[in-house]
Protein backbone atom coordinates (compact mmCIF):
# COMPACT_ATOMS: atom_id res chain seq x y z
CA UNK A 1 0.00 0.00 0.00
CA UNK A 2 1.31 3.50 -0.63
CA UNK A 3 2.29 5.99 1.48
CA UNK A 4 -0.36 8.39 0.29
CA UNK A 5 -3.43 6.01 1.12
CA UNK A 6 -1.40 5.08 4.24
CA UNK A 7 -1.43 8.79 5.44
CA UNK A 8 -5.17 9.40 4.22
CA UNK A 9 -6.20 6.30 6.33
CA UNK A 10 -4.64 7.70 9.15
CA UNK A 11 -5.70 11.05 9.09
CA UNK A 12 -9.32 9.79 7.97
CA UNK A 13 -8.96 8.03 10.92
CA UNK A 14 -8.33 10.46 13.13
CA UNK A 15 -10.66 12.88 11.67
CA UNK A 16 -13.81 14.98 13.54
CA UNK A 17 -16.86 13.04 12.11
CA UNK A 18 -17.66 16.78 10.32
CA UNK A 19 -14.50 17.26 8.84
CA UNK A 20 -13.64 14.32 6.58
CA UNK A 21 -14.12 15.35 3.07
CA UNK A 22 -11.71 18.33 4.84
CA UNK A 23 -8.97 16.70 5.64
CA UNK A 24 -8.74 14.17 2.81
CA UNK A 25 -9.24 17.34 0.47
CA UNK A 26 -6.21 18.38 1.94
CA UNK A 27 -4.52 15.08 1.34
CA UNK A 28 -5.11 14.49 -2.16
CA UNK A 29 -3.90 18.08 -2.76
CA UNK A 30 -0.50 18.07 -1.37
CA UNK A 31 0.12 13.77 -2.71
CA UNK A 32 -1.36 14.59 -5.99
CA UNK A 33 -1.89 18.25 -6.62
CA UNK A 34 -5.51 17.86 -6.94
CA UNK A 35 -7.38 21.33 -7.44
CA UNK A 36 -11.43 19.70 -7.83
CA UNK A 37 -12.46 17.72 -4.78
CA UNK A 38 -16.20 16.53 -4.19
CA UNK A 39 -18.26 14.32 -2.62
CA UNK A 40 -21.47 13.43 -3.66
CA UNK A 41 -24.08 11.51 -2.19
CA UNK A 42 -27.04 9.65 -3.68
CA UNK A 43 -30.08 11.07 -2.61
CA UNK A 44 -32.85 8.36 -0.64
CA UNK A 45 -34.44 8.48 -3.61
CA UNK A 46 -31.93 7.20 -6.20
CA UNK A 47 -32.73 10.18 -8.76
CA UNK A 48 -29.61 12.23 -7.71
CA UNK A 49 -26.30 12.46 -6.61
CA UNK A 50 -25.99 16.13 -4.17
CA UNK A 51 -22.33 17.63 -3.23
CA UNK A 52 -21.12 17.92 0.06
CA UNK A 53 -21.17 21.51 0.56
CA UNK A 54 -21.17 23.94 -2.20
CA UNK A 55 -21.87 22.66 -5.96
CA UNK A 56 -24.36 21.31 -8.58
CA UNK A 57 -26.68 18.11 -8.11
CA UNK A 58 -25.87 15.87 -10.49
CA UNK A 59 -29.20 13.76 -11.91
CA UNK A 60 -28.24 13.19 -15.85
CA UNK A 61 -27.70 9.08 -15.99
CA UNK A 62 -25.50 9.73 -19.04
CA UNK A 63 -22.90 11.65 -16.54
CA UNK A 64 -19.80 10.31 -15.41
CA UNK A 65 -20.85 10.44 -12.13
CA UNK A 66 -23.81 8.56 -12.72
CA UNK A 67 -21.93 5.86 -14.70
CA UNK A 68 -19.14 5.76 -11.99
CA UNK A 69 -22.05 4.65 -9.47
CA UNK A 70 -24.04 2.42 -11.39
CA UNK A 71 -20.88 0.39 -12.75
CA UNK A 72 -18.70 0.46 -9.94
CA UNK A 73 -15.62 1.63 -11.30
CA UNK A 74 -13.82 4.67 -11.81
CA UNK A 75 -14.26 6.46 -14.56
CA UNK A 76 -12.03 9.02 -16.50
CA UNK A 77 -14.16 12.35 -18.30
CA UNK A 78 -12.13 15.77 -18.76
CA UNK A 79 -8.86 15.38 -17.05
CA UNK A 80 -11.25 14.35 -13.61
CA UNK A 81 -12.11 11.26 -12.15
CA UNK A 82 -15.17 9.64 -10.72
CA UNK A 83 -14.21 6.92 -7.85
CA UNK A 84 -16.80 4.62 -5.96
CA UNK A 85 -17.43 5.71 -2.54
CA UNK A 86 -19.21 2.17 -1.44
CA UNK A 87 -18.91 -0.07 1.79
CA UNK A 88 -19.12 -4.05 1.31
CA UNK A 89 -22.05 -2.94 -1.64
CA UNK A 90 -23.08 -0.18 0.13
CA UNK A 91 -23.48 2.67 -2.77
CA UNK A 92 -23.14 5.96 -0.64
CA UNK A 93 -21.84 8.06 -3.63
CA UNK A 94 -19.03 9.54 -5.70
CA UNK A 95 -16.05 11.17 -5.26
CA UNK A 96 -14.87 13.49 -7.82
CA UNK A 97 -11.11 14.43 -7.88
CA UNK A 98 -9.45 16.41 -11.17
CA UNK A 99 -7.36 17.03 -12.40
CA UNK A 100 -5.41 13.88 -12.44
CA UNK A 101 -2.95 12.04 -14.79
CA UNK A 102 -4.02 9.06 -16.93
CA UNK A 103 -2.00 6.83 -14.52
CA UNK A 104 -3.43 3.32 -13.69
CA UNK A 105 -1.37 3.35 -10.74
CA UNK A 106 -2.55 6.53 -9.35
CA UNK A 107 -6.27 5.98 -10.40
CA UNK A 108 -6.09 2.44 -8.20
CA UNK A 109 -4.36 4.40 -5.26
CA UNK A 110 -7.05 7.29 -5.48
CA UNK A 111 -10.32 4.41 -5.57
CA UNK A 112 -8.47 3.14 -2.20
CA UNK A 113 -8.50 6.18 -0.57
CA UNK A 114 -12.34 6.87 -1.97
CA UNK A 115 -13.65 3.13 -0.09
CA UNK A 116 -11.33 4.36 2.74
CA UNK A 117 -13.88 7.48 2.98
CA UNK A 118 -16.44 5.60 2.25
CA UNK A 119 -15.85 3.05 5.87
CA UNK A 120 -15.37 6.46 7.49
CA UNK A 121 -18.42 7.88 6.90
CA UNK A 122 -20.71 4.99 7.88
CA UNK A 123 -18.66 5.08 10.89
CA UNK A 124 -19.14 8.62 11.28
CA UNK A 125 -23.08 8.87 10.45
CA UNK A 126 -24.28 7.77 13.69
CA UNK A 127 -22.62 10.86 15.72
CA UNK A 128 -23.07 13.60 12.79
CA UNK A 129 -26.47 14.60 10.78
CA UNK A 130 -23.95 16.04 8.37
CA UNK A 131 -24.08 13.31 5.98
CA UNK A 132 -27.75 12.22 5.60
CA UNK A 133 -28.93 16.11 5.91
CA UNK A 134 -26.67 16.67 2.60
CA UNK A 135 -28.34 14.08 0.86
CA UNK A 136 -32.02 14.93 0.89
CA UNK A 137 -33.90 17.10 -1.84
CA UNK A 138 -36.62 18.28 0.37
CA UNK A 139 -37.41 17.43 4.29
CA UNK A 140 -38.27 13.43 4.98
CA UNK A 141 -41.77 13.29 6.55
CA UNK A 142 -41.06 11.94 10.12
CA UNK A 143 -42.63 8.47 9.40
CA UNK A 144 -39.96 8.07 6.91
CA UNK A 145 -37.17 9.79 8.95
CA UNK A 146 -38.20 6.60 11.14
CA UNK A 147 -38.63 4.02 8.19
CA UNK A 148 -34.58 4.90 6.78
CA UNK A 149 -33.45 5.00 10.65
CA UNK A 150 -33.95 1.21 10.61
CA UNK A 151 -32.85 0.37 7.56
CA UNK A 152 -29.33 -2.23 7.41
CA UNK A 153 -28.81 -0.73 4.07
CA UNK A 154 -29.83 -0.41 0.41
CA UNK A 155 -27.46 -3.18 -1.08
CA UNK A 156 -25.28 -5.30 -0.03
CA UNK A 157 -22.55 -7.65 -1.50
CA UNK A 158 -20.58 -10.74 -0.81
CA UNK A 159 -19.11 -13.83 -2.74
CA UNK A 160 -21.91 -15.94 -2.80
CA UNK A 161 -25.13 -13.11 -2.89
CA UNK A 162 -26.09 -9.72 -4.24
CA UNK A 163 -28.72 -7.72 -2.33
CA UNK A 164 -31.17 -4.28 -2.66
CA UNK A 165 -33.70 -2.96 -1.69
CA UNK A 166 -35.91 0.59 -2.29
CA UNK A 167 -38.48 2.35 -0.58
CA UNK A 168 -40.98 4.68 -2.43
CA UNK A 169 -42.24 7.14 -2.14
CA UNK A 170 -39.07 7.71 -0.64
CA UNK A 171 -39.42 10.78 1.15
CA UNK A 172 -42.80 10.08 2.76
CA UNK A 173 -42.71 6.54 2.92
CA UNK A 174 -44.84 4.96 6.11
CA UNK A 175 -45.09 1.33 6.84
CA UNK A 176 -43.35 -0.46 4.27
CA UNK A 177 -40.03 -1.43 5.04
CA UNK A 178 -37.36 -4.43 4.59
CA UNK A 179 -34.43 -5.87 6.94
CA UNK A 180 -31.75 -8.11 6.30
CA UNK A 181 -28.63 -9.93 7.62
CA UNK A 182 -25.79 -12.75 6.92
CA UNK A 183 -23.21 -14.26 9.29
CA UNK A 184 -21.27 -15.82 6.24
CA UNK A 185 -23.42 -19.14 6.15
CA UNK A 186 -27.06 -17.85 5.47
CA UNK A 187 -28.57 -14.73 4.47
CA UNK A 188 -31.87 -13.73 6.65
CA UNK A 189 -34.23 -11.03 4.36
CA UNK A 190 -37.90 -10.00 5.98
CA UNK A 191 -39.98 -7.67 4.19
CA UNK A 192 -42.65 -5.92 5.65
CA UNK A 193 -46.17 -4.63 3.79
CA UNK A 194 -46.94 -2.01 6.50
CA UNK A 195 -50.69 -1.11 7.34
CA UNK A 196 -51.99 2.55 8.26
CA UNK A 197 -51.03 6.04 8.03
CA UNK A 198 -48.35 8.49 9.01
CA UNK A 199 -46.35 7.57 12.36
CA UNK A 200 -48.16 5.27 13.39
CA UNK A 201 -47.99 3.28 10.35
CA UNK A 202 -44.00 3.53 10.89
CA UNK A 203 -43.99 2.49 14.12
CA UNK A 204 -46.19 -0.65 13.70
CA UNK A 205 -43.34 -1.30 11.51
CA UNK A 206 -40.46 -0.76 13.64
CA UNK A 207 -42.25 -2.90 16.66
CA UNK A 208 -42.72 -6.03 13.58
CA UNK A 209 -38.86 -5.22 12.36
CA UNK A 210 -37.16 -4.99 15.89
CA UNK A 211 -39.49 -8.37 17.53
CA UNK A 212 -38.28 -10.12 14.51
CA UNK A 213 -34.34 -9.18 15.12
CA UNK A 214 -34.77 -9.95 18.77
CA UNK A 215 -35.88 -13.55 17.68
CA UNK A 216 -33.15 -14.09 14.85
CA UNK A 217 -30.68 -12.83 16.98
CA UNK A 218 -31.36 -15.58 20.06
CA UNK A 219 -31.11 -17.95 16.90
CA UNK A 220 -34.43 -19.44 16.38
CA UNK A 221 -36.13 -20.94 13.53
CA UNK A 222 -37.84 -18.50 10.90
CA UNK A 223 -41.36 -19.65 12.45
CA UNK A 224 -40.48 -18.89 15.71
CA UNK A 225 -39.37 -15.53 14.31
CA UNK A 226 -42.76 -15.14 12.86
CA UNK A 227 -44.49 -15.95 16.07
CA UNK A 228 -42.15 -13.85 18.29
CA UNK A 229 -42.95 -10.82 16.03
CA UNK A 230 -46.32 -12.08 15.71
CA UNK A 231 -47.39 -12.33 19.88
CA UNK A 232 -45.86 -8.47 19.97
CA UNK A 233 -47.85 -6.79 17.31
CA UNK A 234 -51.19 -8.43 18.85
CA UNK A 235 -50.17 -8.01 22.47
CA UNK A 236 -49.73 -4.29 22.08
CA UNK A 237 -53.05 -3.83 19.68
CA UNK A 238 -55.14 -6.90 20.51
CA UNK A 239 -55.63 -7.58 16.75
CA UNK A 240 -56.70 -4.34 16.00
CA UNK A 241 -53.85 -4.01 13.73
CA UNK A 242 -51.24 -6.47 12.12
CA UNK A 243 -48.80 -6.14 9.22
CA UNK A 244 -47.95 -8.77 6.55
CA UNK A 245 -44.54 -9.80 5.89
CA UNK A 246 -42.74 -12.34 4.13
CA UNK A 247 -39.48 -14.17 5.81
CA UNK A 248 -37.09 -15.80 4.17
CA UNK A 249 -33.58 -17.33 5.14
CA UNK A 250 -30.91 -18.88 1.98
CA UNK A 251 -28.27 -21.01 3.09
CA UNK A 252 -25.65 -19.62 1.23
CA UNK A 253 -23.75 -23.43 0.83
CA UNK A 254 -26.92 -25.19 -0.44
CA UNK A 255 -28.98 -22.84 -2.03
CA UNK A 256 -31.75 -23.85 0.22
CA UNK A 257 -34.30 -21.19 0.90
CA UNK A 258 -36.84 -21.96 3.64
CA UNK A 259 -39.80 -18.81 3.48
CA UNK A 260 -42.72 -17.77 5.78
CA UNK A 261 -45.56 -15.93 4.20
CA UNK A 262 -47.58 -14.00 6.56
CA UNK A 263 -49.97 -12.04 4.44
CA UNK A 264 -46.96 -11.26 2.30
CA UNK A 265 -45.80 -9.29 -0.61
CA UNK A 266 -45.27 -11.04 -3.30
CA UNK A 267 -42.46 -13.43 -4.26
CA UNK A 268 -40.96 -13.00 -8.09
CA UNK A 269 -38.77 -15.54 -9.72
CA UNK A 270 -35.95 -14.77 -12.59
CA UNK A 271 -34.41 -17.82 -13.53
CA UNK A 272 -32.78 -18.23 -17.40
CA UNK A 273 -34.99 -15.46 -18.51
CA UNK A 274 -38.23 -16.06 -17.23
CA UNK A 275 -40.34 -14.82 -14.66
CA UNK A 276 -42.91 -16.49 -12.69
CA UNK A 277 -44.72 -15.92 -9.35
CA UNK A 278 -43.57 -18.35 -6.62
CA UNK A 279 -46.30 -20.17 -5.06
CA UNK A 280 -46.26 -19.60 -1.24
CA UNK A 281 -48.32 -20.89 1.60
CA UNK A 282 -50.45 -18.21 2.62
CA UNK A 283 -50.74 -17.58 6.61
CA UNK A 284 -52.37 -14.96 8.97
CA UNK A 285 -50.12 -11.44 8.85
CA UNK A 286 -48.44 -10.84 11.98
CA UNK A 287 -50.70 -9.74 15.19
CA UNK A 288 -54.38 -10.99 13.74
CA UNK A 289 -54.70 -13.59 16.37
CA UNK A 290 -52.81 -14.17 19.76
CA UNK A 291 -50.83 -17.36 19.37
CA UNK A 292 -50.26 -17.68 15.58
CA UNK A 293 -48.44 -21.26 14.62
CA UNK A 294 -46.61 -20.24 11.64
CA UNK A 295 -44.77 -23.01 9.21
CA UNK A 296 -42.25 -23.28 6.45
CA UNK A 297 -41.79 -24.05 3.23
CA UNK A 298 -39.14 -24.63 1.64
CA UNK A 299 -37.62 -24.88 -2.39
CA UNK A 300 -34.02 -25.13 -3.94
CA UNK A 301 -32.60 -21.66 -5.92
CA UNK A 302 -30.19 -22.48 -8.60
CA UNK A 303 -26.97 -20.73 -9.22
CA UNK A 304 -27.48 -16.96 -10.66
CA UNK A 305 -31.21 -17.42 -9.52
CA UNK A 306 -32.36 -13.80 -9.16
CA UNK A 307 -35.71 -12.88 -6.65
CA UNK A 308 -37.38 -10.17 -6.11
CA UNK A 309 -40.10 -9.50 -3.82
CA UNK A 310 -42.61 -6.92 -4.18
CA UNK A 311 -45.22 -5.05 -2.17
CA UNK A 312 -48.70 -4.30 -3.35
CA UNK A 313 -47.77 -0.63 -3.45
CA UNK A 314 -45.60 -1.66 -7.37
CA UNK A 315 -48.49 -4.17 -8.75
CA UNK A 316 -51.28 -1.99 -7.68
CA UNK A 317 -49.52 1.44 -8.80
CA UNK A 318 -52.29 3.25 -11.36
CA UNK A 319 -51.68 5.96 -13.73
CA UNK A 320 -54.20 7.65 -15.80
CA UNK A 321 -56.92 4.89 -14.61
CA UNK A 322 -55.15 2.30 -15.69
CA UNK A 323 -53.71 -0.13 -13.22
CA UNK A 324 -49.68 -1.35 -13.75
CA UNK A 325 -50.48 -4.97 -12.47
CA UNK A 326 -48.54 -8.01 -13.03
CA UNK A 327 -48.35 -8.41 -16.48
CA UNK A 328 -46.34 -4.78 -16.71
CA UNK A 329 -44.14 -6.37 -13.63
CA UNK A 330 -43.54 -9.29 -15.42
CA UNK A 331 -42.63 -8.07 -18.39
CA UNK A 332 -39.76 -5.35 -16.38
CA UNK A 333 -38.55 -7.71 -14.25
CA UNK A 334 -37.12 -10.00 -17.28
CA UNK A 335 -35.62 -6.84 -18.67
CA UNK A 336 -33.26 -6.80 -15.82
CA UNK A 337 -31.39 -9.75 -15.79
CA UNK A 338 -28.34 -8.16 -17.06
CA UNK A 339 -28.21 -5.22 -14.21
CA UNK A 340 -26.74 -5.26 -10.72
CA UNK A 341 -29.64 -5.91 -8.17
CA UNK A 342 -29.45 -2.17 -7.17
CA UNK A 343 -29.74 -0.99 -10.32
CA UNK A 344 -32.61 -3.26 -11.25
CA UNK A 345 -34.37 -2.28 -8.33
CA UNK A 346 -33.78 1.87 -8.97
CA UNK A 347 -34.57 0.99 -12.59
CA UNK A 348 -38.15 -1.02 -11.80
CA UNK A 349 -39.06 1.94 -9.44
CA UNK A 350 -38.42 4.36 -12.25
CA UNK A 351 -40.25 2.66 -14.48
CA UNK A 352 -42.74 2.88 -11.67
CA UNK A 353 -43.28 6.15 -11.46
CA UNK A 354 -42.90 7.32 -14.84
CA UNK A 355 -45.95 4.84 -15.22
CA UNK A 356 -47.88 7.34 -12.63
CA UNK A 357 -46.86 10.30 -13.48
CA UNK A 358 -45.43 11.60 -10.42
CA UNK A 359 -44.37 10.38 -7.23
CA UNK A 360 -46.37 6.74 -6.07
CA UNK A 361 -49.29 7.58 -3.71
CA UNK A 362 -49.25 4.15 -1.88
CA UNK A 363 -46.10 2.46 -0.60
CA UNK A 364 -43.94 0.47 -2.51
CA UNK A 365 -41.10 -1.66 -1.37
CA UNK A 366 -38.75 -3.58 -3.37
CA UNK A 367 -36.06 -5.78 -2.93
CA UNK A 368 -33.70 -7.64 -5.47
CA UNK A 369 -31.64 -10.81 -4.24
CA UNK A 370 -29.21 -12.79 -6.63
CA UNK A 371 -27.77 -16.48 -5.49
CA UNK A 372 -24.47 -16.18 -7.27
CA UNK A 373 -23.82 -19.87 -6.10
CA UNK A 374 -21.25 -21.28 -3.07
CA UNK A 375 -18.33 -19.61 -2.83
CA UNK A 376 -15.21 -22.08 -1.89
Amino acid sequence: MSEPVNWARRVLNEAPADLLLDRISSILTTSYRAERVELLQVDYRLSVLLPLGEGDPVSGPGHPAWRCFDHQTPIVADADVYLPVSVRGERRGVLRVGPVPDDEAVIGELAEIATALAHEIEAATAGTDVYRAARRTRRLTLAAEMQWEMLPGRSRVRPSFSLAGQLEPAYAVRGDSFDWSDDGDRVWLATINGMGEGVAASMLTALATHALRNARRAGLSLADQAALADQAVYDLHRGGQHISALLLELDLRSGMMTAVDAGSPRLMMLRDGDVRELPLEAQFPLGMFEATDYREQQFALHRNDRLFVVSDGVIDATGQDVRYGETALERFLRRTGPMEPLEAVRSLLGDLRAFVAGDLVDDAVVVCLDWTGPQP
